[in-house]
C-alpha cells in the first residue's frame, strides 16, 4: 500500500488560490457530440478511477466538459498547473474544487493546510475521505493536466487517495502520459477504465460533421477521408488543417500536399511536444526519424545505443506520438505528421 511522504512544506500556503482553475471549461455549441465515448464515461462509474491517456490535442479536456455538461452531477474541477507539485498547494485545491459542489466541506483542512505545523498529508487525505463519505451524493473529481505534476509526494497522494477512495467517489485524470500511479494493478483488479488516443481520435464520420458544422468549410466526402487518413483522426491536425485552408482558392491542392511541415501543425507540435522533451528524447526522435518502422534493434543500429527498446516503451507511455504496431511492443512508427516535423527538422 502507497503511503504519501510525511509532513507538507509550509512556505506557499499563504498564497491566493485562483478561482479559475476549478471551473469546469465551457463546451462549444457547435461541438461534435461524442456518444459512443459519453456512454463509456457513463459505464466507467462503476470503478474508482477513470484514466483520459493521450498527446496534445487529441479533445481530452474537452470530451470531459462535455461529459459533465450533458450529465447534471455533483462534479469538481481542478486544472492542474506545474505550481501544483507542492503538496499543500495541491490538496488546498483539491479541497477548493470539492466546495464548489459541497460547500463548506474540509473547510478545517483549509485551515489546517495554512497553520506554521501542518498535519501529514496521510493525515489529510484520511480526513478529506471519512468527510466524503458523509456526503449522500455520489461525486465526480475531474484533475486535468495530470502530466505537469512530476512530484512523488504529490503523486503519492493521489495514490493514496486512490486506495482508499470512499464508493461515492470517482476520479477522472486527463493526462497527456501516464502518471505514475499503479495503473497495472488497477487494470488488473479492475479498477480503472481507459481511453486513449485510439478512442479519441475522430471517426471519419466525426471528423466530417466537425469540417463541415465546427469549421464550416464544405468539403467533398473524398477530400475529408483524405484528410482523415493523413491525421489519423487527430482532433488539433484537423482543426489547424481546417485553418489553413481559409481563404484558399486550391483547396485540393492543400490537401493533398497537407503534412507535419504546415506551419500551423509546425508551431503546434514544436511549441506543446516537441520543445517540452528533454535532450535526450529529442535527440532519439530526431535519429530515428528516418525509419518508416521502428523496433530495440533497428534503433540501436541508428543511434549507436544499446537502450532503444526501452526508450520506445518510454516514448509510447508519454504518447509522444508513437504507434504500435503489434501486442508485443517490437514494432512501432511515428504518427505520420510527427513523422513529418521530424524528418523537416533534420534538414
Amino acid at each position: 500500500m502507497s503511503q504519501p511522504a510525511g509532513p507538507i512544506d509550509s512556505h506557499p500556503r499563504q498564497l491566493p488560490l485562483l478561482a479559475t482553475k476549478t471551473f469546469i471549461p465551457r463546451v462549444r455549441e457547435d461541438l461534435v457530440p461524442r456518444l459512443r465515448l459519453l456512454e463509456r464515461l457513463d459505464d466507467a462509474l462503476k470503478r474508482p478511477l477513470t484514466l483520459v491517456s493521450a498527446p496534445a490535442g487529441f479533445g481530452k479536456t474537452t470530451l470531459l466538459a462535455e461529459w459533465l455538461a450533458s450529465r447534471p452531477r455533483t462534479a469538481g474541477w481542478l486544472s492542474l498547473d506545474a505550481a501544483d507539485n507542492d503538496p499543500a498547494r495541491f490538496l488546498s485545491y483539491v479541497i477548493a474544487a470539492l466546495q464548489r459542489v459541497i460547500p463548506g466541506i474540509a473547510d478545517d483542512l483549509i485551515l489546517a493546510l495554512r497553520s506554521p505545523q501542518p498535519p501529514s498529508l496521510e493525515a489529510v487525505i484520511t480526513d478529506l475521505v471519512n468527510q466524503l463519505l458523509s456526503v449522500p451524493d455520489e461525486i465526480i473529481l475531474v484533475l486535468d493536466d495530470c502530466h505537469v505534476i512530476t512530484s512523488a509526494a504529490v503523486n503519492g497522494a493521489v495514490t493514496f487517495l486512490l486506495e482508499h477512495l470512499p464508493p461515492n467517489v470517482h476520479l477522472a485524470m486527463a493526462t497527456r502520459s501516464d502518471p505514475p500511479i499503479p495503473i497495472a494493478r488497477l487494470r488488473s483488479r479492475g479498477q480503472v477504465a481507459e481511453i486513449r488516443a485510439d478512442d479519441l481520435r475522430f471517426t471519419p464520420e466525426e471528423a466530417a460533421a466537425f469540417l463541415g458544422q465546427t469549421m464550416d468549410l464544405a468539403l467533398t466526402a473524398e477530400q475529408v477521408a483524405t484528410l482523415d487518413q493523413r491525421t489519423e483522426g487527430w482532433i488539433a491536425g484537423l482543426q489547424m488543417a481546417a485553418l489553413s485552408m481559409r481563404g484558399r482558392a486550391d483547396v485540393d491542392g492543400l490537401i493533398r500536399a497537407f503534412a507535419g511541415t504546415n506551419r500551423f501543425i509546425l508551431d503546434f507540435l514544436v511549441e506543446e511536444v516537441l520543445s517540452r522533451e528533454p535532450g535526450e528524447v529529442q535527440e532519439f526522435l530526431l535519429q530515428t526519424a528516418v525509419l518508416t518502422r521502428l523496433s530495440g534493434p533497428l534503433c540501436d543500429a541508428v543511434t549507436g545505443s544499446s537502450s532503444s527498446q526501452e526508450m520506445l516503451e518510454r516514448l509510447e507511455k508519454r504518447n509522444l506520438f508513437v504507434v504500435a504496431l503489434d501486442e508485443d511492443r517490437r514494432w512501432y512508427r511515428y504518427h505520420h505528421l510527427f513523422a513529418d516535423l521530424l524528418r523537416a527538422r533534420l534538414h
